[in-house]
């Protein structure tokens, strides 16, 4: 079930992060692995906005979330993370759809997201998922100044790249 994310869903999306985090030390990306989660103040930030959703495994317990901003006409995946345990059964697709039937109701013209390059379950993944790679001369502002915001976290040491996928409108006829 996805939901919206709760106060009390906020830590277990930290928990979420830094075991995810781990998958990152197979790549030889340390840092990435090491560095801290969000911190739940950053986290209500997107929940109060009505910007974070999870999903729920069978005792009501977050297994994986998504946090999203808009950057004019994109709805921006800031973050979509499944728990390790609960890999690769659609979980993370289906948190991505949600958030498309979320944005094509707010008219906005599609998804946006950066990610990195080289790692499987990142920028392959996505192309799987209708994704393409945007080309820097098409970013639009926001998404200028998340490049810039994760240059100077140091994210850039790995190839990484910015990626979209448009969406129809929104019918409410056929939510679809």
């Amino acid at each position: 079930m996805i939901r919206p994310a709760e106060p009390g869903d906020l830590q277990r999306i930290r928990d979420i992060e830094v075991a995810a985090g781990q998958l990152f030390r197979s790549f030889g990306m340390d840092s990435v692995a090491d560095d801290p989660p969000m911190t739940e103040e950053e986290l209500a930030a997107y929940q109060r906005a009505g910007r974070a959703w999870v999903a729920t495994g069978p005792s009501g317990a977050a297994i994986a979330y998504i946090l999203v901003d808009v950057l004019g006409v994109w709805a921006h995946i800031e973050q979509v993370t499944v728990d390790p345990d609960q890999g690769r059964r659609g979980i993370g697709s289906t948190l991505i759809a949600h958030v498309e039937r979320w944005a094509a109701g707010r008219k906005l013209r599609g998804l946006s997201l950066t990610t990195f390059s080289g790692v499987p379950w990142n920028a392959p993944y996505y192309e799987r998922l209708g994704f393409t790679h945007l080309p820097d001369t098409e970013w639009s502002s926001g998404q200028r100044a998340v490049v810039r915001r994760e240059k100077q976290h140091g994210l850039d040491t790995w190839p990484r790249t910015v990626m979209v996928r448009e969406i129809k409108p929104y019918d409410p006829d056929n939510p679809g």
